[in-house]
């Protein structure tokens, strides 16, 4: 429920405004990973936030426009299922931050573009506490309100870089369930609070919510090892903690890793991964944990497939629109 197409965003902008340029290579690397679905969000946080996401969201929406045979934006659950028929890849639309959301009006204008996911905070916002604000006042009046209209919508909501008490604020005041689409578990990896609590994760998933496990390494384990085990050690908690129903995948990253594109100052890859074949080798992980096939399946993404499902069940259907005249 985080997938990166590339971090590599000169590629990715060139993929977007000129569509051309995504060649039949890159999609033969994309089907190769074995992810069928792709949820490439991004969180812009500086500058014209409303207009940098329309330009991101419009930008998506015109390379999918251009290679109806490769990509299929996900409206609805029944994209999921046409989209593995056909052979096709997935794109499912969201945003790593709500600025964009200028007023509660704008959570319809962005659906009709075809967001079906949107994350509270990035950072502190209007909306709530980011997990980086040193004050969290929990979910505003304004959060509040957008959590109503994108319930009413068919909007999934995302707390993956919110503050605590406004992660939990958002859990109590949906009626459907709440994603966490990219994070991982705090009692094992102390100190991190860009990680969920115990608390968090269940009360979570008693509103039937599913939290995507990350792959960057400083938020799978500190020292001076970190590897898939470590990973498959937080989707083990959860399913020890919350029910095997309630975890899933939420790598945030790409084909190639983060170090290669980013080079941060401090490593954010995992040892020894060979990140094209992420899914495999997590899947051959949870086979060695002796995790049932009907277990993996929900894994892999049959958890979130089920609570998209409640989540979208009140899409407004009028409120769609043809992808291929979305961008315009």
């Amino acid at each position: 429920m985080l997938g990166l197409l590339t971090l590599d965003y000169r590629r990715l902008v060139s993929w977007e405004n000129e569509p051309q340029r995504f060649q039949p290579a890159d999609f033969k690397r994309l089907k190769d990973s074995g992810i069928t679905i792709f949820h490439p969000a991004v969180g812009f946080t500086e500058g014209d936030v409303y207009k940098s996401s329309l330009r991101d969201i419009k930008g998506l929406n015109s390379l999918i426009a251009a290679h109806p045979e490769q990509f299929l934006r996900v409206d609805g659950i029944e994209d999921l299922e046409r989209t593995k028929a056909e052979g096709k890849i997935g794109i499912l639309i969201g945003q790593q931050n709500s600025m964009h959301f200028r007023t509660v009006d704008d959570v319809d204008y962005f659906y009709k573009l075809g967001q079906r996911v949107s994350q509270l905070t990035y950072g502190p916002n209007r909306l709530g506490g980011g997990s980086s604000s040193p004050v969290d006042t929990g979910l505003t009046n304004y959060g509040a309100e957008v959590v109503e209209r994108m319930n009413a919508l068919g909007m999934a909501v995302d707390v993956s870089h919110c503050a605590d008490r406004t992660t939990l604020d958002a859990v109590e005041a949906s009626r459907k369930p709440v994603l966490v689409t990219h994070s991982n578990c705090r009692i094992l990896v102390p100190g991190s609070v860009r990680c969920k609590t115990d608390e968090a994760i269940r009360r979570m998933a008693a509103k039937g919510g599913v939290i995507g496990i990350t792959m960057v390494r400083y938020f799978v384990h500190y020292g001076p090892t970190a590897t898939i085990e470590n990973v498959l050690d937080h989707i083990d908690h959860v399913a020890q903690l919350a029910g095997v129903e309630h975890v899933g995948i939420g790598s945030d990253v790409d084909l190639d890793g983060r170090d290669v594109h980013i080079r941060p100052q401090r490593r954010q890859d995992l040892d020894d991964m060979d990140y094209e074949r992420k899914i495999y080798d997590l899947t051959e992980g949870l086979v060695r944990r002796k995790y049932s096939a009907s277990d993996i399946e929900l894994i892999l993404g049959g958890n979130f497939r089920r609570a998209l499902s409640e989540i979208w069940a009140t899409e407004k259907t009028s409120a769609r629109i043809p992808s291929n005249t979305a961008a315009s």
